[in-house]
């Protein structure tokens, strides 16, 4: 599959996700609803105003488990607070899942892949959101 596209959106959102230690699937729905209603699309005034599903756009979803990254120590990052790779492809999958129920066209990367993702970043408007608790 090296160099095909695996999946491709217009207008949206690049939803890049980490499944940590610890995360359910009930955290999942949450942050999947919690995305979905994000008002950081512009309005016809160009504010900030507008939902994923106001402006009818798609999501692409895909998994990134260096985002769990710890480089508290040393100069070569940690990956140990990440899930294990079949308990993170289950709660992605459910996360994906979670997503399409809302209604919103959803495409995906491929778990696990070592994957070239481009981005056309228009605005740009980046959010981390940590699930964790008190973040």
């Amino acid at each position: 599959m090296d160099g095909d596209t695996i999946g491709k959106i217009d207008a949206g959102l690049l939803i890049l996700i980490c499944a940590m230690r610890g995360d359910t699937a009930a955290i999942g729905a949450k942050l999947a609803q919690k995305i979905s209603k994000l008002r950081i699309f512009k309005d016809d005034e160009g504010r900030m105003n507008r939902s994923l599903a106001d402006i009818q756009g798609s999501a692409l979803i895909v998994s990134q488990f260096t985002l769990g990254a710890d480089t508290s120590r040393g100069n070569r990052p940690g990956f140990s607070m990440s899930a294990p790779a079949e308990e993170g492809q289950a709660l992605y999958e459910t996360f994906v899942d979670d997503f399409k129920s809302l209604g919103i066209p959803v495409e995906t990367g491929q778990f696990g892949a070592d994957m070239k993702v481009s981005l056309l970043n228009d605005g740009p408007v980046t959010i981390w959101i940590d699930t964790e608790e008190g973040k």
